[in-house]
């Protein structure tokens, strides 16, 4: 047995990807997320330092050693925002990256923050995304509509509907008819019974 079938050289590379889209997706928006997370514990820890240094006067920021261990997302919260990303279109994984870096930039959250900034992103784009399906829809709904209803709309335009003209005697009929009509001011328009 030779060792080439052992280690497969004679196979070609694939370089394209076996995964769908929406994996891709999942996958880009939570190492952005885990990219922010640690982003803002870093300036975090700046922030504390600066604070040390303002109130004791002294920087002691060579001795301090970091602990290994980082803010971490809980499993239960980390499914439902995997959850979420899969309601991404694609298209709108750019869109949410920029978004969700604009708001980091504006707010400066705390570490415990980021998700839930990042939670309210995807809530507004998978908002958007359903606005413009419902809009596509409606849109697709109007066409075959407009398409059907062009032969009702040339007999609907033969009938005519006149408010004024009525074969059915009404009680304030009678009676307005006994009194004189009123003179209207000019800018009012006079409308007449006219049979």
């Amino acid at each position: 047995m030779s060792l080439a079938s052992w280690f497969r050289w004679n196979e070609p590379p694939n370089r394209i990807s076996q995964r769908n889209p929406t994996e891709m997706v999942v996958e880009t928006l939570m190492m952005e997320l885990n990219w922010q997370t640690k982003q803002a514990e870093k300036q975090q820890r700046e922030r504390e330092n600066e604070y040390r240094k303002i109130k004791t006067g002294v920087d002691y920021g060579w001795l301090v050693s970091y602990p290994k261990q980082s803010y971490d997302i809980s499993p239960g919260e980390r499914l439902q925002l995997e959850d979420m990303c899969t309601k991404i279109h694609p298209s709108y994984c750019g869109p949410v990256i920029l978004r969700f870096r604009q708001l980091i930039a504006e707010y400066e959250p705390e570490v415990q923050e980021v998700s839930r900034l990042f939670r309210s992103v995807l809530q507004e784009a998978a908002e958007k995304i359903k606005e413009e399906e419902e809009a596509k829809k409606l849109a697709r709904q109007w066409n075959t509509k407009n398409k059907t209803s062009l032969s009702l709309t040339t007999f609907k335009s033969r009938s005519r509907i006149s408010p004024f003209i009525s074969d059915i005697k009404t009680i304030s009929e009678d009676v307005e008819r006994g009194t004189q009509p009123t003179r209207r001011v000019w800018s009012m328009p006079e409308f007449r019974n006219a049979k």
